[in-house]
């Protein structure tokens, strides 16, 4: 059994590295906490496609898997690109039974948010600062509208984070709390997703720094204490992958192990790019805390993304009670 990508994933892969790459950049997530706009942006995302990769092609889309989605948004996550394509990923399954709206968020013409929390004042959802409809669960129907948009002073302001009161609703669906729950776990494997690209990110940072920065005559990377935690947060980051793509392929190839797969991603996720950020902060003798490196902005990334879509307790406390439960039928 191969248990790589294959040829076409890898292509887009190194495609979506080019684009987000040249149009998007920790500089620019710096800009964006200052009042710059977020790149690259949501009408550059739909130009290239990146929206619509899940989407059906009957509405437009490329009709493409979640791993296809998840390797793209990785080197997203490398530069702290937004807006998010978790967004995306959660919009193209609520709307795969309405081609008209599907067809609007693949093509960028209606920018969507969904909605955590109550449809009358939700919690802090992604990409809701720059949405012009809604998504959201309201008692068990699913509905769209337009909403009241409530932001903050940002910790990560790539991720576009505000509070939401819908002022009108249209109800798409009935009884949507099982597909709502598909969406929120898509959407936890592409967050995850762009976790392992910016904590790969940040340990290749801690390395190139350890490799030129010299004391006492040696680079760093030499003495053992700094090694020892470059290789213990690149481990971390190789074991996501794993956890990732594992993730990403159930949902379509093996539904049944979809949802313990999601909940392990989204948990190892949190930690391992945390544990990455604070390695390239140390490795950096904590000047990376500082405004003046660019460290932090990874920091601030893990510690937003470890609280999105339910934190670590929450998904660790799904793997165990999915594991006792035999989900992998074991």
């Amino acid at each position: 059994m191969n248990f790589d990508l294959d040829t076409d994933q890898r292509d887009a892969a190194a495609g979506a590295r080019q684009f987000f790459s040249g149009s998007a950049s920790a500089s620019a997530a710096r800009a964006a906490l200052e009042g710059g706009t977020v790149e690259p942006g949501h009408e550059a995302l739909a130009d290239i496609g990146f929206l619509g990769i899940t989407v059906a092609e009957e509405a437009g889309g490329a009709g493409g898997s979640l791993l296809d989605l998840a390797v793209v948004a990785e080197q997203g996550g490398a530069v702290l690109a937004g807006p998010s394509l978790v967004t995306a990923a959660r919009a193209a399954v609520l709307l795969a039974d309405h081609p008209e709206l599907a067809a609007a968020l693949a093509d960028g013409s209606i920018a969507f948010a969904v909605l955590d929390g109550p449809a009358d004042g939700s919690a802090p959802s992604i990409d809701a600062l720059g949405a012009t409809r809604f998504l959201a669960l309201d008692g068990d129907a699913l509905v769209v509208g337009d909403g009241e948009v409530r932001g903050g002073p940002p910790i990560d302001a790539t991720r576009g984070l505000a509070s939401v009161r819908l002022t009108e609703r249209q109800v798409l669906r009935q009884d949507a709390g099982e597909l709502w729950a598909r969406a929120r776990r898509v959407a936890a494997v592409v967050l995850a997703s762009e976790g392992l690209g910016a904590a790969d990110r940040a340990v290749q940072l801690g390395v190139a720094y350890a490799r030129e920065r010299h004391a006492f005559g040696r680079p760093i990377g030499s003495y053992q204490a700094v090694k020892h935690m470059l290789v213990d947060a690149w481990v971390g980051v190789d074991q996501l992958r794993s956890l990732v793509w594992w993730a990403a392929w159930a949902a379509d190839a093996a539904p049944e192990e979809f949802p313990l797969a999601a909940s392990a991603a989204k948990a190892y996720a949190a930690r391992v790019l945390e544990h990455a950020a604070e390695t390239l902060i140390q490795v950096h003798g904590g000047i990376g805390f500082t405004w003046e490196h660019d460290a932090h902005l990874y920091w601030r990334r893990a510690k937003v993304d470890r609280l999105l879509l339910g934190d670590e307790a929450e998904h660790l406390d799904a793997v165990a009670r999915l594991a006792v439960d035999g989900a992998l039928g074991v």
